[in-house]
């Protein structure tokens, strides 16, 4: 089989789902590839929940969050049978993350907040424990379930006239004078340009064409969910939370949560799980990290029993700066390094990785990397 559509997307996660709906839904022929099943768990995607929040003080990320805010809201409109995608519970932020510079980012923008004392905020959520200033995020923040939102995206791109092939993995991506050439062990796609959003498998899908081996680093991560206790407030009751504990202190930077509901209260550190390779993971749990993680439950999370839990485990791929890689070569479009804090940006990635596919294949590119653009967050097309 050897077929010709105008953009190739490889990757069936939340990314290129995205990608796929935005690029339809302009009217070009696009095909997705991907290489496992409809709703499968190897990868980064898959779940009931993420969080939703505007908790940055870089412009270009509060630029993708609040464009992200509407287009969720318009993929719920264009796939309603899936079901709600973005509940909005408010959130909280405490520790170094709870910066004075993101309140006044929010202040800047419009974006509703409040400081709250410790003890104010623990009166109000009982079900957390808080030191210091507390930032609230009122109504901007909350939880998306991330499972539905895969498939709102690849349900909205097929109704737009996009095609999506699982159990389609990629083999070759080769680029040419006149296009690109995709391999799969079903045939071959023949493309203006092909976007890679391939998450974990990025870099070896890439292989001789881009070369991003010393850039994007997979590690395996095992947030939990852990039971409520029977005195906790309902688990839709609960803010989506993020916390860096203030030092000394046994646990890693950067820590988030917030209620799965009818799975309990998900409870995650960031970014701190061992190397690995996706095609050879466990998936089982690493002792030491579990430990700790049980231990800031019961100090920090009283409303949730740390002796009742369910690990979770997926992978991450990230950049050394944890910024993002939104860019092209060529007729290759990469989009990779979302891991921990990627997901609530998926339609305005989307966005953007569909006006790079549609840019000439000679248009020059602007670099703010040595060999990528990291985080080239431009503003939509008018």
């Amino acid at each position: 089989m050897s077929e010709h559509v105008d953009h190739v997307v490889v990757g069936g996660g939340v990314m290129g789902a995205a990608t796929a709906w935005q690029l339809a839904r302009r009217g070009a022929h696009v095909v997705l590839l991907e290489r496992f099943g409809r709703g499968h768990v190897q990868g980064a995607s898959h779940g009931a929940s993420r969080i939703y929040r505007n908790t940055y003080a870089r412009a270009e990320y509060l630029d993708l969050a609040q464009e992200a805010l509407g287009l969720w809201r318009l993929l719920e409109d264009e796939a309603p049978e899936v079901g709600g995608l973005l509940q909005l519970t408010g959130g909280v932020s405490q520790g170094s993350l709870a910066s004075r510079e993101i309140a006044q980012a929010f202040a800047a923008r419009g974006i509703p907040h409040e400081w709250l004392s410790a003890d104010a905020a623990h009166e109000r959520w009982p079900g957390l424990a808080f030191e210091g200033d507390v930032l609230h995020e009122t109504s901007t923040a909350g939880r998306l379930h991330a499972d539905r939102a895969v498939e709102a995206f690849l349900q909205a791109a097929v109704a737009a006239g996009a095609r999506v092939l699982h159990e389609t993995p990629v083999r070759a991506i080769e680029q040419r004078t006149d296009g690109v050439r995709v391999v799969t062990d079903a045939g071959t796609w023949h493309a203006e340009n092909v976007v890679v959003a391939a998450g974990a498998w990025t870099s070896g899908l890439l292989g001789g064409e881009i070369d991003l081996a010393e850039k994007l680093v997979v590690t395996q991560e095992q947030p939990a969910h852990f039971a409520l206790r029977p005195d906790a407030p309902d688990e839709h009751l609960w803010p989506s939370f993020t916390h860096d504990p203030v030092a000394p202190h046994p646990w890693p930077s950067g820590v988030y949560g917030l209620a799965t509901p009818g799975e309990g209260i998900k409870v995650g550190f960031h970014g701190v799980g061992p190397r690995t390779d996706p095609d050879h993971r466990t998936f089982t749990p690493e002792p030491e990290q579990l430990r700790l993680l049980r231990e800031y439950v019961a100090r920090w999370v009283p409303g949730a029993d740390p002796d009742h839990l369910v690990p979770i485990s997926c992978t991450y791929t990230t950049t050394p700066d944890h910024d993002f890689v939104l860019d092209r070569r060529g007729r290759v479009v990469v989009a990779a390094g979302f891991s921990g804090h990627g997901f609530k940006f998926a339609p305005a990635i989307g966005r953007v990785l569909a006006d790079l596919a549609l840019e000439p294949a000679d248009a020059p590119v602007r670099a703010a990397h040595p060999a990528f653009a990291v985080a080239r967050l431009a503003a939509p097309t008018p």
